[in-house]
């Protein structure tokens, strides 16, 4: 059974649990699953230890996989009834907003302009949102090694940044979700409430505010 919208975008700061969510959608409905995999790009790992001495090419690898991966996205199009995300190809401009100094950032929407422009567009954005105290909590369990030296303050920029661009965002339908109370891991009846949002006909901008479920 497939009555999801075709091109689902899960999008959010570190940490939030997009890829978990993309994961359990795609399993369930049967769907195609494009993940970010943050761990094959060979910079992150330095950037988090010395941000200023690698951020340009952590971004600009970060950025050529991803247009890489929305082209095969649209070439398979025609074979895949449901696509499921982890990301949105805008996204990185995003954090290299956060990251990049002036000179590096003009570098690189030059190379954005060249490389982005035929990424297909969503159905539904589904953005989760969570504080930084939140965040920190979720990084700490899962036990990343190439996450351990995030930092409070860049992850609060990076939720400053995300809500700016969601904030002024119409290119998709998006659903926004507080995350920060709910747990679609161990709780199942959070995740269908989830589920059931995303299922809905997507149109405009909507809200999902949860209360947990008692287990």
């Amino acid at each position: 059974m497939t009555d999801l919208p075709a091109f689902i975008a899960i999008e959010g700061p570190i940490g939030v649990g997009k890829t978990t969510l993309a994961r359990r959608l795609s399993e369930d409905f049967g769907a195609s699953l494009l993940l970010e995999q943050p761990e094959e790009n060979p910079f992150l790992e330095r950037f988090y230890e010395n941000p200023r001495a690698v951020a340009l090419p952590t971004q600009l690898s970060f950025l050529m996989t991803r247009v890489r991966q929305m082209r095969e996205l649209r070439q398979n199009d025609l074979f895949t009834s449901t696509r499921i995300a982890d990301f949105v190809l805008e996204k990185d401009r995003l954090f290299a907003e956060v990251t990049l100094d002036s000179d590096e950032l003009e570098l690189y929407e030059q190379v954005y302009v060249q490389l982005s422009l035929d990424a297909p567009r969503p159905d539904l954005v589904v953005y989760l949102q969570a504080p930084v105290d939140v965040l920190l909590r979720r990084i700490e369990r899962r036990a990343r090694n190439y996450e351990r030296m995030i930092e409070a303050a860049y992850l609060s920029r990076l939720c400053s940044r995300y809500t700016d661009y969601f904030y002024h965002y119409d290119a998709s339908p998006l659903l926004i979700v507080n995350a920060s109370e709910i747990d679609i891991v161990n709780n199942e009846k959070d995740y269908q409430a989830l589920v059931d949002e995303i299922r809905s006909p997507p149109s405009g901008r909507r809200y999902f505010n949860p209360l947990p479920f008692t287990m």
